[in-house]
């Protein structure tokens, strides 16, 4: 089964939504065969990459509040978070354009280390002091801690062109599927839940699709073709009739 999951490096929701998600899926019986897929969706993707502000700023500048209602509204963040096991500062964070950190995310799924370098980011962004948005070599850096070659992740970013149409065909697919904000999780489309849902939730929805998967339809043929399996492949003799062999 594959899980497909929207979301923004800058999206707080997300940060705490993936932990839910991850917590009912290390309770899921199949987890094992449970394919999960990080894809991009940028909140603010007319955001120029110089513009850089703090989030207190830009929550009153987007949503009208005043900073006391926007303060608050970290804070209660801030506890969310704090309730999954989540370290995240409540004051003095930044906020900035994603579109370089989705460009290294599609870059770093090529190589196996997608979830490691997501949650770098998630982790920097939400709980340390030092930048993500305002210079490339906190990425790098941050690529590297995850495992990634990091003169290749300089290529990568020194390149605008370099994985831009992945991020823009996630988005473009996460329009289609009727997703305007994040974290959004698919499930074998067939399923979406929308925002950071208590694990009990994805518990159910992890459950439900497991359980609607359809079944293989078996199409009629020669029951004695060959074939491979634990005690070995059967091979064809005069008269058509196959003894097993080991492989």
């Amino acid at each position: 089964m594959r899980v497909e999951i929207w979301s923004d490096i800058a999206c707080p929701w997300c940060y705490v939504g993936k932990a839910r998600f991850e917590k009912a899926l290390a309770s899921f019986p199949h987890r094992e065969q449970v394919e999960v897929v990080h894809r991009s969706f940028e909140l603010d993707p007319g955001r120029s990459k110089g513009d850089i502000q703090p989030v207190i700023t830009m929550l009153t500048r987007k949503y009208g509040m005043s900073e006391a209602q926007a303060q608050a509204g970290e804070d209660n963040l801030g506890a969310q978070a704090a309730a999954e096991g989540l370290p995240y500062r409540t004051r003095g964070r930044d906020h900035g354009n994603t579109f370089d950190l989705h460009r290294l995310l599609h870059f770093a799924r090529e190589r196996g280390r997608q979830e490691e370098l997501l949650d770098r980011f998630y982790t920097a962004n939400f709980a340390e002091e030092r930048s993500v948005f305002d210079d490339d070599e906190r990425l790098v850096e941050l690529a590297g801690a995850a495992g990634l070659d990091t003169d290749a992740v300089r290529e990568v970013l020194a390149d605008p062109e370099a994985y831009a149409d992945a991020v823009r065909a996630d988005e473009r697919e996460a329009a289609e599927l009727g997703a305007n904000g994040v974290p959004f999780f698919v499930l074998d489309r067939a399923y979406g839940v929308s925002g950071a849902q208590p694990a009990e939730v994805f518990t159910q929805a992890l459950t439900r699709a497991w359980g609607d998967r359809p079944a293989l339809r078996p199409v009629d043929g020669d029951t004695g073709a060959g074939a491979c399996g634990p005690d070995g492949c059967a091979v064809p003799q005069q008269g058509n009739t196959q003894v097993g062999t080991d492989a």
